[in-house]
């Protein structure tokens, strides 16, 4: 394809021109035998008009079909020049023949799933810059704390036992919301990954959630939240990821609470719907989300007015929530009444998934 077009269409038409010559042997070896059956026949003189005539509308038909398709040639050379290029695949527009415009369908449904793919891919790793650099932004916050408490000790401004354990108890929540941050990063990048990263089996749902709120125990109590479930469930899950889910739902009650005076509740409420599948409702009594929040919560990056309220959001948690219960094949959807509370439901289909019995 690299040498010129008129010898690209040429060798492409070879089996035409060897079949011409084929009739043509064949048209004149029956007038010779025409001849040698009928001695007094003298129409010798008609062969080689037969040849000429023969070999003129050949010739024609070549010449008219490469002026005809002489455009497309030219476009298929110029996007073979240009071929390490992204556009070079649209280059390709006069097709002629069926075949060449199956050929020109072909190559624009692949450049535009080729450019889909990259949108995507870019999408994905703006979202990922954009989320580094407010992950780091926001581990900056507790290491400046950490950093501060450290300055007061050494000046030993903390003398008492009781001030000594206050500034153990600052210090463990910095360096768990480092954690939980460090967390956060793990997932986003193991999210890529999910296929490989998963491990469906059928789970005690209300023993998870159990885990989950011992895991937070220290923080619900420090704010005055009491955890609550109501009732049992198996379902088909990965428990790692669904443990993922619940500290989401555990971690944004207790950010979301904390600024309320008196004794808030957190209730998780299970309904086994006896055929695999079930609901689960996660209701707190935190300060609520905006009507005009509501619909944008589980967008990458916002956080809304309560995000800025509180100041450690990076609005990927419920996003990331969002993802994972798609992929697990559970919906996730949210109500809330501001300064009321907010309630999460996942709702378990009986046989979204494929089921790994222990």
């Amino acid at each position: 394809m690299r040498k010129g077009p008129k010898i690209n269409f040429i060798r492409d038409r070879f089996i035409y021109i060897g079949l011409y010559l084929i009739v043509i042997a064949l048209g004149v070896g029956f007038m010779l035998l025409e001849k040698a059956h009928q001695p007094g026949r003298d129409d010798m003189g008609s062969i080689p008009y037969f040849i000429i005539l023969s070999s003129f509308l050949l010739i024609s038909c070549l010449i008219f079909d490469y002026i005809r398709q002489r455009r497309y040639y030219a476009q298929l050379r110029g996007a073979l020049e240009r071929s390490d290029e992204l556009q070079a695949t649209i280059i390709v527009q006069s097709s002629i023949t069926s075949e060449q415009r199956m050929i020109t369908f072909l190559l624009e449904q692949q450049y535009n799933a080729y450019m889909n793919e990259l949108h995507n891919y870019r999408r994905q790793q703006e979202m990922h810059n954009h989320f580094v650099m407010q992950w780091v932004h926001q581990m900056k916050t507790p290491l400046s704390v950490i950093d501060l408490l450290a300055q007061e000790m050494i000046r030993q401004k903390y003398s008492k036992p009781v001030d000594m354990k206050q500034l153990s108890l600052s210090v463990q929540e910095e360096t768990e919301r480092m954690t939980s941050g460090l967390e956060m990063m793990l997932y986003t990048a193991r999210l890529n990954k999910f296929e490989i990263d998963l491990h469906l089996r059928t789970t005690a749902l209300h023993e998870l959630i159990r885990s989950v709120i011992n895991a937070h125990k220290r923080l619900c109590i420090r704010n005055s939240i009491f955890p609550s479930i109501d009732g049992e469930m198996w379902i088909e899950t990965d428990e790692k990821w669904m443990t993922f889910v619940l500290n989401q739902f555990v971690s944004n009650a207790i950010k979301y609470s904390k600024s309320k005076s008196g004794n808030k509740t957190l209730k998780f409420w299970l309904k086994d719907n006896g055929m695999g599948g079930g609901i689960l409702r996660v209701t707190d009594e935190g300060i609520g989300i905006a009507d005009y929040d509501l619909p944008r919560i589980f967008d990458a990056f916002f956080t809304g007015e309560n995000g800025r309220m509180a100041g450690e959001s990076t609005g990927m948690g419920l996003y990331l929530a969002k993802e994972v219960c798609t992929r697990l094949g559970h919906g996730l959807s949210v109500t809330s009444v501001l300064g009321k509370g907010t309630t999460f439901t996942i709702t378990f289909e009986n046989s979204g998934i494929h089921m790994i019995h222990n």
